[in-house]
Parts: C-alpha cells; sequence; structure tokens
C-alpha cells in the first residue's frame, strides 16, 4: 500500500522564480515521443504546404523562461519552419489564445529555421512566466510538406492545422481540429523551483487511452498534479510500442536514448512497458513453451539494459508491474501468456532489478479474477484503464521515492 507524506498530497502551483536568467537549470516541463505516423493517423498530403499548424500542450513545472523542442525525427528531408510563436492558450478545446501573451519564437536569432532530417531543434529561449500546468499553444508555419511526417498519434489533445502564416493569429481561420500531435517533441523551462524530472517510458496505458479527450487525466498527469510542480512528469508513452521490436513506433530500447537520455535535468525513470511483446507472441499462431521462454528471457534481459544506461547517467529506475488483461479480444491471451505476464513482474518485483517497484498489477487487477483488469477501472477492453483506472495508477506511486 502506499505512503504518503502529508505534504505531498497538496498540490501547489508554482508561481515562476524570480532568479536572473541563466541562473536556474533548464529542465523539461512538457513532452511526447515521436514516430512516423500509419496513414490513419497523418495529416492529409499537401496538408501541411504552406500551413499553419497550432498545438496545445500542458507543461508540469513553472518557469520564467521558455524554449520549445521541434521534431523532424523520422523526416527525409530538411523541414523548413517559416516561423513560430509560443502563447498561453485561451482554451485548451479551441485554437484561441491569449494574444496579451504572445511570444515570437527566434532559432538562432532567426524568425524560421531549416531542421535536418533526423535531427530535433530547441527554440532561442523567450520570456514568458508560465504556471505548472498552464495550458500553453505552440504555433508553427510550416513552409513546405514534409515527406514524411514527424508526429505523436496518442496526443489525447486536439490540435489544428490552417492554411498560409497565421502564426500570429489569436485565433486561426478555417481551421481543422485534428487530435495528435506533430514536429512538437518537448517545452523546456528555466526554473529553480522545481527538482528535476520524472520520465515515464511506456505504451498506450501510459500514452493515454481511455483518458479523457483534452481532459489531461492520464496517470502522469495525475501523478504530476500530486507532485504539485515539484518534479516535472513527462509522458513518453507510444500506443503499441513494444520493447524488443518495433511496432508503432520504435522499440523502447531504440528510443532510450531520445526520449530519456537525452533529456536535461532526468532523475527518475518510471518503466511500464511489455504487455504488447507478450500478446502479441502467441495472438495469431500458438507459441512453443520454449518461445515463451525466450520471450521471457529477452524482455527482461532488456529492461536490465535500460536500467544499466540509464543507472550511468544518475537516473533512478522505477519498474512498474504488468497490469492483467486476461479479458483482452485482440491479443486473446491464454494461460500460457499470462505465466509470462507473472514470469515477468516477478522479475520486476526482485530486489535490486529496479531502484523501486511500483506495483500497478496489485493495485489494478480484479480481486475475484488476478488476471483480470479490475471491472471498476476498465474501459472496456480488458487491458486499457479509464480515468478512475489512471486515478488509482497515480495514487499507486508513494511520492517519496521521486523526491
Amino acid at each position: 500500500m502506499r505512503v504518503a507524506l502529508a505534504s505531498c498530497l497538496t498540490p501547489l502551483l508554482f508561481a515562476a522564480a524570480p532568479a536572473a536568467a541563466g541562473t536556474c537549470p533548464w529542465l523539461p516541463a512538457w513532452g511526447s515521443s515521436q514516430m512516423a505516423p500509419d496513414a490513419a493517423n497523418s495529416l492529409p498530403d499537401g496538408a501541411l504546404a504552406d500551413a499553419t499548424l497550432r498545438q496545445i500542450v500542458r507543461p508540469s513545472i513553472a518557469g520564467a523562461r521558455v524554449r520549445v523542442r521541434l521534431s523532424n525525427a523520422f523526416g527525409r528531408a530538411p523541414l523548413r519552419i517559416g516561423a513560430a510563436t509560443l502563447a498561453r492558450s485561451a482554451d485548451n478545446r479551441s485554437a484561441r489564445i491569449d494574444v496579451a501573451t504572445l511570444r515570437a519564437l527566434a532559432f538562432a536569432g532567426a524568425a524560421g529555421v531549416v531542421i535536418p532530417p533526423g535531427g530535433d531543434w530547441l527554440s532561442d529561449p523567450v520570456t514568458l512566466p508560465v504556471a505548472a500546468f498552464d495550458d500553453l499553444a505552440v504555433t508553427v508555419h510550416v513552409r513546405g510538406q514534409p515527406e514524411v511526417q514527424t508526429a505523436h498519434p496518442g496526443s489525447r489533445a486536439t490540435s489544428y492545422v490552417a492554411k498560409g502564416d497565421q502564426a500570429r493569429a489569436g485565433d486561426l481561420a478555417g481551421a481543422t481540429p485534428t487530435d495528435h500531435w506533430f514536429l512538437l517533441s518537448g517545452i523546456e523551462v528555466e526554473t529553480c523551483s522545481a527538482k528535476g524530472a520524472v520520465v515515464a517510458l511506456g505504451d498506450s496505458i501510459t500514452d493515454g487511452r481511455g483518458s479523457t479527450t483534452n481532459g489531461n487525466d492520464r496517470w502522469t498527469d495525475l501523478l504530476a498534479r500530486r507532485l504539485g510542480g515539484r518534479a516535472a512528469v513527462i509522458n513518453q508513452g507510444i500506443g503499441g510500442n513494444r520493447v524488443l521490436l518495433d511496432g508503432l513506433g520504435p522499440n523502447a530500447l531504440a528510443r532510450l536514448d531520445r526520449d530519456v537520455l537525452a533529456l536535461p535535468g532526468v532523475r527518475h525513470l518510471v518503466l511500464l512497458e511489455g504487455i504488447n511483446d507478450i500478446g502479441t507472441l502467441a495472438r495469431e499462431a500458438p507459441a512453443t513453451a520454449e518461445q515463451h521462454r525466450a520471450l521471457v528471457a529477452h524482455l527482461t534481459g532488456a529492461y536490465a539494459q535500460i536500467v544499466a544506461r540509464a543507472r550511468a547517467r544518475g537516473i533512478k529506475v522505477h519498474g512498474a508491474t504488468l497490469l492483467p488483461f486476461r479479458g483482452n479480444d485482440y491479443y486473446h491471451p491464454d494461460a500460457a501468456t499470462e505465466a509470462d505476464r507473472q514470469a515477468v513482474n516477478a522479475w520486476i518485483r526482485t530486489p535490486g532489478n529496479f531502484d523501486s517497484v511500483i506495483d500497478f498489477d496489485r493495485v489494478m487487477r480484479d480481486p475475484a479474477r488476478p488476471d483480470h483488469l479490475n471491472p471498476a477501472f476498465d474501459t472496456g477492453d480488458g487491458l486499457h484503464p479509464n480515468p478512475a483506472g489512471f486515478r488509482a495508477m497515480a495514487d499507486a506511486v508513494d511520492l517519496r521515492v521521486l523526491e
């Protein structure tokens, strides 16, 4: 059972620190893992040619200065950005901004930038005091359609696309909504009020499938609220992601450097991933006992690799046990699949393999059928938690291990 300090239970919204520019560290305040989306999750051909893209994000810590990271990580050609701005959102369910807070972004002093294929680019810092959980609107004018889009399909937030350069507009004329993020991988703030960052590396359960669109009620959002701005929580989940093989997005080992180790000020990593590896093994055809044993060995070996690489950077790694999914119709898991999950969870719980254990399995399972998700927390597919389930997951984290 979680034991929390009384001081950890009251969310605090920190005002921007008054320290002079350059005296506080830069920390990630928001992030999203990038991938090349499939056709169903891509913008139509030509949609980004001479177009403005406005995206609403919610940083989890405060800061006096802000910089934005744009991404061409999966592009095959240079990405041409004509202009970009940052402002507070007037309503995170619309494209409207608070024009009094509008700041033009610069890139090495220029209004635009050409981002090389495979690269990210941080904007120059702008002064814009931001409180934890302010909604920010990042607006980008894209000059030419990318051959391959860099995106985060599972945004659970509405973005807006409009023709022409409307980067400074208070609202976007003729905008088309889309529930994805594109070309935007992070927000960083300069702050003395937060104590580093917690990164959650995972799949659709971390990405927030089952949460409310524009509601910011993923388990990571709710954990950030419990931390109250004392540390950032960065969600690096990708729906359908696997640890060992590429699926939807690069596998977890392949994206560890970009999504975790490259971020400044990361002190903790929460790893909740592997259910798609287990479910895929026997989804289309039965697997042999040797294949099941090999999967468990390879999966836990990959966990050990992630732990070793993160610890080498001074990051503590917290293993989250895999949630039950016996009732899922997509994977139709059987007894052998459940045995794999139990074996992996036993390895996670073994002292020393991780710096601490977050036992989501114990919290989320059905007491009457422990290989099934608790019906009170189930979206109905036997795999993904609903908002109440995400709340239970966030409440299961002992804040003392993150502070």
